[in-house]
């Protein structure tokens, strides 16, 4: 079974339905013994780092996430601002990420040769794949939908699975053994996004 974590901040209706048109058993889940069910996680995210972590925190999730990742290794699959938690902080606020990768949060800043980038960066965009794996969420050439204005920069270059150009090369992909993260929306990006959700829960 697939567990959306539901803590507040994600779009995790349209995460479930998308799992739901590829086959895959979902359900959404709000408290420690819902997600104790999984056999495969996932953690979505909008909006701002700090109001995440306050509310894995609130909720009481972030010792049952330790435990099922970390102590048991069952695959999770963070989404957009769910991977930038992943990390030991943000640049955007104050709060201790979950540690599990380790890199930080920051925002895009452009030299002159790229001063009419826009942040965040919005749209659609490819995925170069430097690991071509069994546990690779990507096929090489997809397109996935962005809408961001931080990115995860990773200390340990082999955390990094694919990256995306906007004015410079960024970490989009990111595997850690049973961890996987993405920095774009896959329920936004259409057969892109449903191969790739098809692909941790058959593969990952």
């Amino acid at each position: 079974m697939i567990i959306v974590v539901d803590y507040g901040v994600g779009n995790v209706g349209s995460i479930a339905n998308m799992l739901r048109k590829v086959g895959a058993p979902v359900e959404v889940g709000r408290t420690e013994d819902e997600l104790r069910r999984a056999s495969k996680l996932i953690l979505p995210g909008v909006g701002a780092f700090d109001n995440g972590m306050s509310n894995l925190s609130a909720r009481g999730l972030v010792p049952v996430l330790n435990e099922l990742v970390l102590e048991r290794e069952i695959p999770i699959l963070g989404i957009c601002l769910g991977m930038q938690l992943f990390a030991a902080r943000s640049e955007e606020g104050q709060r201790e990420g979950l540690r599990w990768i380790d890199g930080d949060a920051v925002r895009f800043r452009f030299g002159p040769e790229c001063a009419r980038l826009k942040v965040p960066h919005m749209g659609w965009n490819t995925v170069s794949v430097h690991d071509s794996g069994s546990q690779t969420l990507v096929a090489e050439g997809s397109r996935f939908y962005f809408v961001h204005a931080y990115h995860l920069t990773c200390r340990n270059d082999a955390d990094v699975v694919g990256r995306t150009s906007y004015g410079y090369h960024f970490a989009s992909v990111i595997r850690r053994r049973n961890i996987h993260g993405v920095q774009f929306h896959p329920e936004k990006s259409l057969r892109f996004g449903m191969d790739l959700l098809r692909r941790f829960w058959q593969d990952a």
